[in-house]
This record gives C-alpha cells, structure tokens and sequence, in this order.
C-alpha cells in the first residue's frame, strides 16, 4: 500500500508545450522566435551551398546527342562561340556554324572535322548588315531545313566598345545592340523550334551576361545590360511554355571570359579561357533555366546576391567609370599621335 501512497503523493510532472509557452515570458518567446528564423535561414544557406556543389563540381552533364544530330552554333569564329563549337563537335556532334567571316568559318570547320571526324555546314551572315533581317532568317532555315537540329547555342551578340554614358553612344550602335542581341536571339529560337516540337526534344541555350543576371545594374553599359536582361527573361519564359513538350530552355550568364569582346587576353582563375568556359557550359544543357556554369563566377554570384544592391552599384559604377577613363586617354593619345604625323 506504501507504493500506492508513493504515487498519490508524487506532483504532477506532465506539463503541455502549449502551457509552457503561455507561461514563459515575451523575451524567452522572441528569443526562441529567433533562434528558429535563425536555424531555418542556416538551413537553407547550407542547402543552397551543397546544390551548388552538386551542380557545378558532381552533376554529370546529359547525353547531348540524344536531343539530335546537329547543333547550331551562332558567333562561333572567336570566343565562348569558338569554345562552344568545338567542346560539341568534341563529343560527336555536327555543327552548323554560322558566322561573319567566310575565311575564319572554313578554316574552323576544316579543324572540326580532320580533329574530332565530324560533319559540318557553314554559313556566312552579318546580323548587323542593313536591311531586312528576314533575308537572312530566311537563309539560316534554308541551311538547316534538312538536318536533325538538337541543339541551338545563341552565342552572337554585341556589346560597346567601352563604358559610356547613354547620351554619348551612337544612335546606330544602339539600333546594332537591339537588333543582334534581342531580334536575332528572338527570330532564330523561333526558326529552330517547330523541328523541335516534331520529335518532342531539343534545347536551347540563349548566351545572357552577368551585367544583367549577376549584377544589379551595369552602369555606363546601359543598353547591353538591358537586352541581356529581355534575353534571361525570354529564356525563362520559354523554358516554362515548352517543357511539356521536352524542349530545354536555358539563359547561361557568363562573368569575365578571355575572349576579343571582353578585351581580355589572359585567363585566370575567375576569368577562364573560352574552351575551359565551353566544357563546364555543356555541362549544365538541360538543367536549370537560368545559369552561371563556370564554378568560380557561381560563386562570385553567391558573393554579389550577398552584398546590398547599393555596395554592388557603387563598385561598378567605380570600376567602369575606370574604363571609361582608360578609352578616353587612348583615344585622345591616339590623336594627338596623328597630329604629329601629319
């Protein structure tokens, strides 16, 4: 009987959660507030940090020839486009190059098919020539009305000769800047999409930048910036309208690459050469809409996306005000030295 009289006597220990809470005071309730917003935005830092381990350094990149035979490669004579064409024609595809110089376009074919034994087809075209950009559409079908077109890579694009103000910038330029980097990226995704929709596969790769991605603005580079902006968005969209019917959209935003356009020569670490940028840019065909595929620019857009948009403007703003500078001296030494010759 003592057993039972133990139990009677014994408090009672079993208290509610929800009687604790209404018990404790407001500062232990706003410091438990806190430490789960705390918890919950380390959990998620740490979840962004391992998917983009994931994807830039594990991921295995998809089997490309399984979106067609040929893929199409637009500004392939130089730069990221060069690097693009081969990196694909490295894993067995057959490219259809399409670029301004006749000269460059053979010499790179010749070197994709003695190298990698793949077929190619050029075309010869300046998107910046006057006149109706229909004519030229209308060729660029014509040469891939018979091919098994997979994959198209909308690498041609325009940008300043160096920093300016939009005031300063000349009126053709401008015209030049909307009709490459919006019109042509626009008309030739439209060209290439109903060969798509037929066999229910494809993807497209529309070449954005970082000045409209990664940054939150790019001052004296206004115009650039803006159609790059209608590019990540037109392949946002897009990716959303035709994933139902397999057809893979995506905005890849390079940072800094060596090339003739970025006006710099020697890769680096965070600057990669055009074929090193090339191989991790396949590498991310058909995941993500929007994209930055070199690991070291993701991780410089981790840094931005960190900072607030007032630091990040402010240092553009200095770095191309720099540019600006640079150009000018150049430009006023290169008269003065014209002067003394004449």
């Amino acid at each position: 009987m003592a057993t039972g009289g133990a139990a009677g006597d014994a408090p009672n220990a079993s208290v509610s959660l929800s009687d604790q809470l209404r018990s404790a005071s407001p500062e232990y309730l706003i410091l438990v507030a806190l430490a789960a917003l705390g918890f919950l935005v380390l959990l998620r830092a740490l979840s962004r940090f391992l998917r983009g381990i994931w994807c830039v350094f594990l991921r295995p990149g998809k089997n490309l020839s399984h979106y067609g035979k040929w893929a199409v490669v637009t500004g392939c004579t130089d730069g990221i486009g060069r690097g693009f064409a081969l990196e694909l024609a490295r894993k067995k595809l057959s490219v259809v190059l399409i670029s301004r110089n006749q000269t460059k376009l053979v010499e790179l074919a010749q070197e994709i098919e003695s190298k990698y034994k793949v077929e190619t087809r050029v075309l010869a075209v300046d998107f910046t020539e006057g006149g109706e950009l229909q004519s030229i559409i209308d060729r660029v079908e014509a040469t891939l009305s018979d091919l098994d077109v997979g994959i198209l890579i909308n690498n041609v694009g325009l940008s300043y000769p160096h920093a300016q103000y939009l005031n300063e910038l000349d009126v053709m330029l401008i015209g030049d800047l909307i009709r490459v980097n919006v019109e042509v990226t626009t008309r030739l995704t439209r060209s290439v999409i109903p060969g798509m929709l037929k066999k229910r596969r494809g993807a497209i790769v529309n070449v954005g930048s970082g000045a409209a991605t990664v940054l939150p603005s790019d001052p004296l580079y206004a115009v650039y910036a803006g159609t790059k902006g209608f590019v990540d968005q037109f392949s946002r969209t897009l990716a959303v309208e035709y994933k139902q019917w397999g057809i893979d959209v995506q905005c890849q935003a390079p940072l800094y690459v060596a090339t003739k356009m970025s006006k710099i020569r020697k890769s680096s670490l965070t600057c990669p050469s055009a074929n090193v940028y090339a191989r991790s840019a396949l590498k991310a065909i058909g995941y993500e809409s929007r994209v930055t595929p070199y690991w070291a620019h993701a991780i410089m857009w981790w840094i931005v996306a960190s900072l607030p948009e007032q630091v990040m403007d402010t240092i553009r703003l200095k770095q191309n005000l720099g540019i600006r500078k640079k150009a000018l001296n150049k430009h006023a030494q290169k008269k003065i030295g014209e002067k003394k010759s004449s």
